[in-house]
């Protein structure tokens, strides 16, 4: 049997396949590996954020009551938790009202809309405005806390609350008319928070 001897030449050849086809496979390993980091990066841009957003339109009493105790159990339970009013919305955020500075239109608009949070009408059974009186009642009797308390509590846990500018123009609410603490924003500031929140809400 003939013994070959391996050349230096051939040796030579053997270590450029090598090589050749190890930077072909590291090359294929980095672009693999560059694609799981643009998903992951991806990902982490889209993961939704420990917030709640809920985007408050009723102007009633019930539905207003419904939309703090979320807002606050949300809190309690480790989210951040903004609060957008608009069209009767805004109600629960007024504490006055004037005609002073209004047209005709908006002052029309300001003597149909309650004065303030505590004279809501409910959704159901309001009985010509004795339902808010009853249900009063009966929360006090079971210990449940009125619509002002509930704000309170919401605004003394951290809760965010915006009020949006467009629709007060539309409705003719000033400034004045709303309660000092609140925020003010518009379309875009509500879609910001709630693009990427954990739970989202239209209350």
């Amino acid at each position: 049997m003939t013994s070959q001897t391996i050349t230096p030449e051939l040796e030579a050849l053997v270590e450029r396949v090598l090589e050749r086809k190890l930077d072909e496979r590291f090359g294929e390993l980095q672009s693999q590996l560059a694609a799981i980091e643009r998903r992951m990066s991806s990902c982490e841009r889209q993961a939704t954020a420990e917030r709640a957003t809920l985007l408050v339109f009723s102007g009633e009493m019930d539905p207003l009551m419904a939309a703090f105790i979320i807002a606050s159990a949300s809190i309690a339970m480790g989210l951040e938790v903004t609060m957008y009013f608009t069209f009767w919305g805004l109600n629960a955020l007024r504490k006055t009202w004037t005609f002073k500075g209004k047209t005709l239109p908006e002052k029309m608009i300001a003597a149909l809309l309650p004065k303030s949070v505590g004279r809501l009408a409910t959704s159901r059974l309001n009985m010509a405005g004795i339902g808010p009186a009853f249900f009063k009642k009966v929360m006090d009797d079971n210990n449940v806390e009125d619509l002002p308390s509930l704000i309170e509590v919401a605004r003394d846990l951290g809760v965010r609350m915006v009020a949006c500018e467009m629709t007060m123009g539309v409705m003719g609410i000033k400034r004045e008319e709303l309660v000092d603490w609140c925020d003010y924003g518009g379309a875009a500031t509500y879609l910001e928070h709630a693009a990427d929140s954990k739970l989202t809400l239209f209350i």
